[in-house]
């Protein structure tokens, strides 16, 4: 059984190819640019060499072209013919009420297309991949994978902002979450790490240029940073994360900015960024607080403090907490900013091994053994979680 997974950006196209038999990948890529001067297709073979092919792909419709010749060419390809691929699976973004998985009909593209005012950067590349994808493989099942379904299990009193009820009933305002496929890998990898107790209370944290933090109760996500937009919760890379709302309010004012000015300094111009004036990168921001930069420190110590917020309100909001969870870019490389978090959660018991912490990139546990809270870095893997999603939904 072989799955197709796919991830369409504004400008970009990721792919990835797995045989189901052993989940393994066979083949992933990424074509870029897409529209713009300079595109290009990066493939790679598992076991071999990455290719890079320089061409003209001004729509998604030829970038899915070029990614189905290039997995069915006679030197670069894995498979024969595109009749190999059982299904494909769309990494999508903003599902609204759709709480699971779930086989792409014109009825799922209509509500993703209804959605768009709320995920303007997202859903519509992903409805382009998806139409793209069907034109070319037109009697191949696809699915999508909505990073907002896990976040549907939350109770209303983790979702329902302290607004007039009418304008949650009339233009659903309420908090969705985001980063859902990541939480719920890594929280189904750590319940197995904990021995797959029947109840569990996990803190799971995605760490990256969008960072998101999730309150997990036995399986099921229970509350979420990240809101209404991916803007609320942690400061991120270029975001600002949780702000006093009347600042918006204030700097329009005395700035004389238009709404769209205001959103794209919320959202592109503030976050580390913004504060430490270096960079929205982790690694630089590091590297030059070791070099005295104090902006660049203070930026570093607002985001563990922000992560350490959300790990409290969270332990305290589920009574407790069974594992931590590091994951994504920040999350799995981060050595020193998972010690910087960790140092603070002394009051749960924890203690930090630091020779597992300074290990990068892979999965293991970071506490002592006698520490009474678990902590785990735990890579993520949404690729294979939307190949998994999608082989249960065609069988």
């Amino acid at each position: 059984m072989k799955i197709l997974v796919l991830n369409s950006g504004s400008s970009s196209l990721k792919y990835q190819l797995f045989d189901m038999e052993d989940e393994s990948v066979m083949a992933k890529g990424l074509v870029e640019k897409i529209g713009l001067p300079g595109s290009v297709l990066n493939h790679k073979v598992s076991g071999g060499e990455k290719i890079v092919i320089d061409a003209d792909i001004p729509s998604h419709a030829v970038a899915i072209e070029m990614v189905t010749t290039v997995l069915t060419d006679a030197e670069h390809g894995v498979i024969a013919s595109m009749s190999e691929i059982n299904a494909v699976g769309h990494r999508t973004i903003h599902g609204g009420a759709i709480s699971s998985s779930c086989l792409i009909t014109s009825e799922v593209i209509a509500e993703m297309e209804r959605l768009v005012e709320l995920a303007p950067l997202h859903n519509p590349p992903a409805i382009l991949g998806i139409k793209a994808c069907a034109e070319k493989m037109p009697n191949i099942p696809m699915a999508g994978v909505f990073d907002t379904a896990f976040h549907q299990s939350m109770p209303p009193v983790s979702y329902i902002y302290g607004l007039p009820y009418d304008y949650y009933e009339k233009y659903q305002l309420r908090r969705y979450g985001f980063h859902g496929t990541s939480h719920r890998y890594v929280a189904a990898r750590a319940q197995q790490l904990l021995g797959n107790p029947p109840e569990s209370k996990i803190i799971t944290c995605h760490l990256g240029n969008g960072s998101s933090v999730c309150a997990v109760l036995n399986g099921l996500s229970y509350d979420t940073s990240m809101g209404f937009t991916p803007l609320e919760g942690l400061m991120m890379g270029t975001r600002s994360g949780d702000i006093d709302p009347a600042i918006v309010t204030f700097l329009m004012d005395k700035e004389n900015l238009t709404p769209e000015e205001m959103n794209t300094i919320l959202n592109k111009k503030s976050g580390l960024a913004g504060i430490s004036g270096v960079s929205s990168d982790m690694r630089y921001i590091e590297e030059a607080a070791l070099q005295g930069n104090e902006r660049a420190k203070l930026a570093l110590d607002v985001f563990a403090r922000g992560v350490v917020r959300y790990i409290g309100a969270y332990a305290a909001e589920m009574n407790g907490v069974d594992a931590l969870v590091f994951t994504a870019g920040i999350g799995e490389n981060g050595t020193a900013m998972r010690e910087a978090i960790c140092a603070n959660l002394s009051y749960l018991g924890f203690a930090l091994d630091k020779e597992a912490n300074a290990q990068r990139g892979v999965e293991i546990c970071i506490s002592t053994q006698s520490s009474k809270l678990k902590a785990f870095v735990i890579p993520t893997n949404e690729e294979l979680m939307i190949a998994r999603d999608t082989l249960e939904l065609i069988e």
